[in-house]
C-alpha cells in the first residue's frame, strides 16, 4: 500500500485471532477531520498477517488511538503555523516548568497547558503568548513577577533563575549567530560555493544534532567531515547541498567557514576536553 511501511514486529495479544503472536506495527498516511478540515497525518496501526478475513486484518490499541489523535492534531497545527504539543513541552523544558507552572505564569487556568499538550488545539492568540515565553525571556520574567503570589518562594526563585539563565544564554547565542551571519554575508545567494543552498542556521543546527544523536563519541573533527560528506553527497544526488556551508581546503581536509562558531548553535552541547595535544570538542545533541 502506498505510504505504508513496517516499523517493527511485536508479540502481543491479537484481538482478531484472539491469541498471542507476532503482529506488524505499521505506519501510513491517514486522514482525519480536524475542525471541519481534512488533515493528513502519520497513522500507526497493527497488522495481523495470520488473519484470514481480509476485511479485518488490522487493529489499533487504545494507546495507538491516542497517539494517532495527537499526530493528527499536530499535523493540523503545523498546517496552520501553530506550536505542536511537543514544541509547547519543549518551551516548558527551557525553564523547567510544569504544565501548571506555565499556565499560571500566563494567567490562565492551571489545566490549560495540559489540554493543549493532550487533546485541545490552541487558537492563534494563545499560541503567540506561549511563543513569547520562549522568544522573549524578558516577557517571561515580567509575567513571573506579576504572578509571584501564586508561586511558592522556592518555586518562584527556581523559575526566576531559569529565566535569567535563558536571558544570558540568548545573548550569547545571538552574538554567535551574528558572527556566523557576518562571515557568510557574501554568500547570501545560491551559488557554486554554498552548493546552491543559502545557509540556514536552524537547518544546520538540526543537521548537526541529528549526527550527534546517532554518534556516541562525536568530536568536532569528525562532525566537520560528516557535514562535508553529507553536503557533497546531497549535491551529487540532487544538485543542491543540505546546509549551505562554504568549505575551504585546510591541512586536515575540508573545513566550513566559521567552523569554530557553528558548534555552539543552540541545538548542541559542547564539552571542551583538555588533552596533551590541545583541546578536543565533544559534541552532543540537546534533548
Amino acid at each position: 500500500m502506498k505510504d505504508n511501511y513496517l516499523i517493527e514486529k511485536v508479540e502481543r495479544d491479537c484481538p482478531l485471532c484472539d491469541k498471542v503472536h507476532f503482529v506488524e506495527k505499521r505506519k501510513r498516511i491517514g486522514e482525519m477531520l480536524i475542525k471541519n478540515e481534512i488533515t493528513s497525518y502519520e497513522e500507526v496501526y497493527f497488522f495481523c498477517p495470520e488473519s484470514v478475513d481480509y476485511e479485518e486484518d488490522e487493529f489499533v490499541s487504545a494507546d495507538l488511538m491516542d497517539q494517532n489523535l495527537q499526530s493528527a492534531r499536530n499535523a493540523y497545527r503545523k498546517n496552520h503555523g501553530l506550536l505542536t504539543s511537543y514544541e509547547i513541552a519543549e518551551i516548558r523544558g527551557l525553564y523547567g516548568m510544569s504544565q501548571a507552572d506555565l499556565a499560571i505564569l500566563l494567567g490562565w487556568g492551571e489545566v490549560t497547558i495540559t489540554r493543549y499538550e493532550t487533546k485541545s488545539i490552541q487558537d492563534e492568540t494563545y499560541d503567540q503568548l506561549i511563543r513569547m515565553v520562549k522568544d522573549d525571556p524578558y516577557y517571561a520574567l515580567e509575567r513571573l513577577k506579576k504572578q509571584r503570589e501564586k508561586f511558592s518562594n522556592e518555586k518562584y526563585e527556581t523559575l526566576r533563575r531559569a529565566i535569567q539563565h535563558r536571558i544570558e544564554t540568548i545573548g550569547i547565542e545571538q552574538l554567535n549567530r551574528k558572527t556566523i551571519e557576518n562571515r557568510y554575508a557574501e554568500y547570501d545567494e545560491p551559488c557554486e560555493f554554498n552548493g546552491y543552498q543559502v545557509l540556514d542556521l536552524n537547518k544546520l543546527g538540526a543537521t548537526m544534532a541529528f549526527f550527534a544523536q546517532y554518534c556516541e563519541n562525536l568530536y568536532k573533527v569528525k562532525l566537520m567531515k560528516m557535514l562535508w560528506y553529507a553536503d557533497a553527497l546531497a549535491y551529487k544526488q540532487r544538485g543542491r547541498a543540505i546546509t549551505g556551508l562554504v568549505y575551504q581546503h585546510q591541512k586536515y581536509g575540508a573545513l566550513p567557514i566559521a567552523n569554530s562558531e557553528i558548534i555552539y548553535l543552540p541545538q548542541l552541547t559542547v564539552e571542551e576536553i583538555e588533552r596533551e595535544e590541545g583541546v578536543s570538542f565533544h559534541i552532543q545533541a540537546k534533548a
